[in-house]
């Protein structure tokens, strides 16, 4: 058939794939009406039996009500997100789900946030998918663990535990934030390699390595945070998954 597919009606044993293109010839599309097919398509074959592959960005709010929003995340990267439409029969239908290859590795529920609790000593990072997916109040139930910050997407739990959805850390000290006395602390850790890992602070971590010329022998990894709405520099070390 050669036609516009925007105006294919679909048959009861058809499943619609579409796959909306979101450039022009100017460039990226941001506004979902300009993609092609426009959003309003989209949604209307979402209704029924459809499956859409969008970008991993896309917002909650564009999801409609019944259909199953998927993020995907490939060696911790995120990839892409897909979208199962109301009238397809799914066995273990969830309005959100995040998937990590290789693996896979899912988690699903309903996006409901979080418990925050005290600082413990582990931190986890959820991968990307879960992130995107608002997932992080299911994988910290997972883990019996609460968020270390409303906003934050860090989990902590007070014993060592791990989930195929996240990298964990051991929680060895907590460091000043402030450049100066961090600094100072690293050098009397003999740190000399340092890895910065942050969230919800405004740091550029590489810039902030070149400003403390550490000259040590050791290798150190800092999280630089917000715990209870407070900035903090926690030491950490990297747990194997």
């Amino acid at each position: 058939m050669c036609a516009d597919a925007a105006d294919v009606v679909p048959t009861a044993e058809e499943v619609v794939f579409l796959d909306p293109a979101r450039r022009d010839d100017r460039g990226r599309v941001f506004d979902p009406e300009a993609m092609s097919p426009p959003w309003s398509v989209v949604e209307e074959h979402l209704s029924g039996r459809a499956v859409v592959k969008t970008l991993p960005g896309i917002p909650h709010a564009l999801v409609p009500d019944g259909v199953e929003a998927q993020w995907v995340s490939d060696g911790g990267d995120l990839v892409e997100a897909c979208l199962w439409g109301a009238g397809l029969d799914l066995a273990d239908r969830a309005p959100r789900r995040a998937s990590a290859l290789p693996g896979p590795h899912v988690l699903s529920g309903d996006g409901a946030p979080g418990d925050v609790g005290e600082l413990g000593g582990w931190l986890h990072e959820p991968d990307d998918a879960v992130i995107r997916s608002g997932l992080v109040g299911a994988l910290a139930e997972q883990v019996d663990g609460q968020l270390v910050d409303p906003r934050i997407a860090w989990v902590t739990t007070d014993v060592d535990v791990r989930h195929p959805l996240a990298r964990s850390f051991r929680v060895v000290a907590e460091l000043p934030f402030r450049e100066k006395q961090l600094k100072a602390a690293l050098v009397a850790r003999d740190v000399g390699t340092l890895t910065v890992k942050k969230r919800g602070v405004d740091v550029v971590p590489e810039v902030l390595v070149r400003r403390l010329r550490l000259k040590g022998s050791q290798r150190a990894t800092v999280v630089l945070t917000r715990v209870d709405d407070k900035a903090v520099a926690l030491l950490v070390d990297p747990l194997p998954r």
